[in-house]
């Protein structure tokens, strides 16, 4: 069997450039996402301590759903930006801790877009500081996870409006969504 070859992880982030809002432009699909979520998003505020506040929307049938998390430095004295981040599920009452991989794969240099993977090239993120993003670039971090070993294929986009949602929406305060998730629905 092929061994995968090292992941190149980009080194020197600067952390309060990345934080705000970052819209998901495409993805792998996930258990931990709605299969028909759209206007999927994150914003991340840095803490005091230096962690990462998170916050994970995306709305499905007409209702937002949310998760908040942290992240944090997976190992404080490298300049690699190789992040964990920490969800509490189920979102409704949150007492299992997930922790996962958050590897920055690129970033441009003006912090515009982005492309997000782990160690197991399970989970794929591309994202962009605005709701759409040029094909040309899209189609440059493709060909980037691609060199990283991914599966591009399982690419989905994920459908965003402009302008975006509000900032609230009707919440799914029962969690309904991420129950649904899990049965693969």
């Amino acid at each position: 069997m092929a061994t995968k070859k090292v992941m190149e992880v980009v080194k020197g982030v600067d952390l309060k450039r990345y934080m705000g809002r970052w819209y998901e432009i495409a993805s792998f699909p996930s258990r931990f996402q709605p299969k028909n979520g759209v206007n999927t998003r994150a914003t991340y505020t840095l803490n005091e301590d230096g962690t990462i506040h998170v916050l994970n929307e995306t709305w499905n049938d007409g209702k937002r759903g949310s998760i908040e998390g942290s992240a944090y430095k997976a190992d404080p004295n490298s300049d690699e930006a190789k992040l964990k981040v920490k969800f509490y599920v189920p979102p409704f009452l949150p007492i299992i801790p997930v922790v996962g991989d958050y590897w920055i794969l690129y970033l441009d240099d003006d912090y515009q877009y982005a492309l997000i993977g782990q160690p197991s090239r399970s989970y794929l993120w591309i994202l962009c500081r605005k709701t759409h993003m040029e094909d040309e670039i899209y189609n440059q971090l493709v060909e980037k996870a691609k060199e990283e070993g991914y599966d591009v294929g399982k690419l989905h986009k994920t459908p965003q409006t402009d302008p975006p949602p509000e900032e609230e929406g009707p919440k799914d305060t029962k969690g309904i969504w991420w129950i649904k998730s899990i049965l693969g629905k």
